[in-house]
């Protein structure tokens, strides 16, 4: 199928069957599409929390304002993003690039000097409003990903990420979550979505040209 119609097959999941797990090869295959996402300036500026563990789903419920599908769902993966930016994170990244391409250390130096500049001064949270829109990229992907591989997903951002970050220990790691993306295979007898039309604004609607 292709990347329309897989769109055209995937909904935002109501239920989920519990009892049906995603294989450890497909949940491979989505976090990697993320992964492979690109980010402003190649810094990666979020990470995905896999979360498998029932005990751990059924204490994200109550946080995701008691959405169900956060225990029934076969994984939930969580973006968290980078709380600000630092000298020492920008450098890590670009020495990854040079090593890796057996560029000399320092090969970027003018332009990490200028990625420095623009953030460093910046506040906490104006750091992470622009880290948190980079997660948004790879999330887009995961999505896309697993409507390939036909696993049901959800994106959700109902939910105290506070709350969240204590659970899973985000603060510790420099993070903080953005969205949730529980995965699994939809309850087609029980989800109220399931039969439904997709909705979409017309295209004369929503696309400007000029």
């Amino acid at each position: 199928m292709s990347l329309l119609e897989n769109l055209n097959w995937r909904y935002a999941t109501k239920k989920y069957d519990p009892t049906k797990k995603v294989s450890q090869e497909d949940v491979d295959k989505i976090v990697e599409a993320a992964r492979l996402a690109p980010t402003s300036s190649g810094l990666q500026q979020f990470r995905v929390i896999v979360v498998s563990n029932q005990e751990l789903k059924e204490q994200m419920v109550p946080i995701a304002w008691e959405q169900q599908i956060m225990a029934d769902a076969s994984h939930v993966l969580v973006f968290a993003a980078w709380d600000r930016y630092t000298e020492e994170r920008i450098d890590t990244i670009y020495n990854r690039t040079t090593d890796e391409r057996g560029l000399p250390r320092g090969r970027f130096g003018s332009y990490t000097d200028k990625l420095k500049a623009a953030y460093l001064p910046q506040t906490a949270e104006e750091n992470f409003v622009h880290t948190a829109r980079q997660s948004y990229i790879g999330f887009a992907l995961a999505i896309a990903q697993a409507a390939e591989l036909k696993v049901d997903c959800t994106p959700v951002e109902g939910f105290t990420s506070e709350e969240l970050d204590e659970l899973l220990g985000l603060k510790e790691k420099g993070l903080k979550s953005v969205t949730l993306l529980p995965i699994g295979y939809r309850d087609n007898e029980n989800d109220w979505l399931a039969p439904m039309k997709k909705v979409r604004n017309a295209k004369e609607d929503f696309v400007l040209e000029y």
